[in-house]
Parts: C-alpha cells; sequence; structure tokens
C-alpha cells in the first residue's frame, strides 16, 4: 500500500501555476452537479466482503505466477488548484517485466517523454525530450527497486502496487472496508469491480473475468482532502509468457545524450515542474 499512499500524498497537495482558461458546455455543468447532488447509499454483506477478498487474492496469485507479463497503459493524475479547481493530466505508456529482476516503462505525456530499463543491477532514467538520462546501482529484485525509486528517488512508476510480488499483502493490511460492487466493462473487458478503504485512502479495481484475471483499472483517491482528487491507470493489451518480449532490459545510450544525477532529471514524474507544490489548508 505504500504506492498508494505516496499517490495520496501526492494528490492532498495544492497545485499552483500559471493562469489556464477553461470552460464547461452548459450541458456539462448540469450533469455534474446532478451527478454530485446526492448520496448513494449501499448494502454490503459478509458475503460480499469475502467474495471481494478472494476475487483479489486470485487476482494476485494470478500476477505472482506470471514470470513474464506486458502491457499498456493509460493514466490520468488528478489535481487541486489553489483556486480548488480539480485539473487533469493524462499520460500513455509501456511496462515489460520479467520476475525477478527485470523491468522496462515507458511513459509519455503532454510535458515528458520518458523512460525506465532495470537490468536486475542498475537502474536507468531516461528522458527522451532533454536527451539526459541518470542510472544508480540497485541490485536486487523489482520489488526492492520499486521502494528505492519511490523512497529514495521520489520517482513512483506507474501501478508499481501491482508489479510486486505478492499484491495482495502489498495492497490489504491497512484496508477497513470492502466491497464486492459486481461487475463492470474496462475496453471491452468484462471485470469484477471492487472497492477498498484505508483511514486516508479509497481505492477500487476492476480484475478482468475468465482464466487471467489481471488488473485493467486501478484507481487511487485521496479522501483527506477536498474535492478528492484521484490517480488512476487503465491496463489493455496484456500479454503474458511467450507473448513478451525478453531482450529488452538493456540499455544503450544515444552517443550525444547527457548523464545527470537522477534528481537533476526535469520533467521526468507525473507532475510536471510547471506546476508548485503547496501544501494544502485542512482536509475535508
Amino acid at each position: 500500500m505504500r504506492d498508494a499512499r505516496a499517490w495520496a500524498t501526492l494528490l492532498a497537495l495544492a497545485v499552483t501555476a500559471g493562469a489556464v482558461g477553461l470552460s464547461a458546455t452548459r450541458p456539462a455543468e448540469a450533469n455534474a452537479r446532478r451527478a454530485t447532488a446526492g448520496a448513494v447509499t449501499m448494502s454490503v454483506t459478509p458475503t460480499a466482503e469475502a467474495n471481494a477478498k478472494r476475487l483479489l487474492k486470485g487476482m494476485s496469485d494470478y500476477m505472482a505466477a506470471q514470470n513474464a507479463f506486458s502491457f499498456d497503459y493509460d493514466t490520468d493524475l488528478e489535481v487541486v488548484t489553489k483556486e480548488n479547481q480539480k485539473i487533469g493530466l493524462a499520460s500513455s505508456g509501456t511496462m515489460t517485466v520479467n520476475r525477478p529482476d527485470k523491468m522496462r516503462a515507458t511513459r509519455m505525456g503532454g510535458f515528458a517523454d520518458v523512460e525506465f530499463v532495470f537490468d536486475g543491477k542498475t537502474m536507468t532514467m531516461f528522458g527522451k525530450n532533454a536527451n539526459a538520462y541518470a542510472q544508480a546501482e540497485a541490485p536486487g529484485t523489482i520489488d526492492r527497486l520499486v521502494d528505492e525509486l519511490r523512497d529514495k528517488y521520489h520517482r513512483p512508476i506507474p501501478g508499481a502496487d501491482l508489479l510486486m510480488a505478492d499484491v495482495y499483502d502489498q495492497l490489504m493490511p491497512e484496508v477497513v472496508d470492502t466491497k464486492d460492487l459486481g461487475s463492470g466493462v474496462i475496453g471491452g473487458v468484462e471485470c469484477d469491480h471492487l472497492a477498498f478503504r484505508t483511514k486516508d485512502v479509497d481505492w477500487q479495481i476492476w480484475i478482468a473475468q475468465g482464466s487471467r484475471p489481471y488488473p485493467c483499472r486501478y484507481v487511487i483517491t485521496s479522501t483527506q482532502v477536498n474535492r478528492a482528487p484521484q490517480y488512476s491507470i487503465n491496463v489493455r493489451t496484456w500479454k503474458t509468457g511467450a507473448e513478451v518480449a525478453s531482450d529488452r532490459f538493456t540499455f544503450k545510450a544515444p552517443a550525444d545524450a547527457k548523464k545527470l544525477n537522477p534528481g537533476d532529471l526535469r520533467d521526468f514524474d507525473e507532475l510536471p515542474t510547471i506546476f508548485a507544490i503547496k501544501k494544502a489548508n485542512g482536509g475535508r
């Protein structure tokens, strides 16, 4: 759950930037008012709670059994400005994993075109727009790499909770409320829709039904800040085993690329450097 907490910390910040001119149509405004006009009540039985945990554990076991997997993804990071305006920042990318110690991830957004490469010994972060890269020795597993990127370099990997060796143990320890919300469809794939709550974070997950219960969507919502901003990742083009390329875990720097320290790479995170982060005043 540490990755979810890391996103919650980011989401629970007010963001200031230059003036942004945005307008909504009258129908859109009316729909938004109707959607937020009243609270929705739900009745959840102990059986439904147990079923949600069982489905999440099934996904976790399936993910752990995959020695190699890859997917494409789309993310949306919502932030709330000091004027209390919610803004979404969108990006897309790819992820390739070969357990226990190899990974390549890309992310392209409006402000960055970046790549992570991990070969089991060295972590490389490459900013394509800046033609600059940074490297650090990081021997060990993907789990250890995820922790080091987040805690030491403040570079969270998209959907990192879902890459860990035991997703269930990563997500469940702080959960205080569990719901099975039935079926949903993500990208044409029918999924089981589950919702969970912790003290600071609400999170939802949509898991593909059938013999390949992979995560199709993962949403983290910060409940301790006004307007409840959130981070979401949608997974598509899921591949496993022999479908996954096995030679993508070495990095060769372009001849004219600059080598920097990890902290000196600009516009590498999903929150661009044009935004200035300030502590939010108060909670909900």
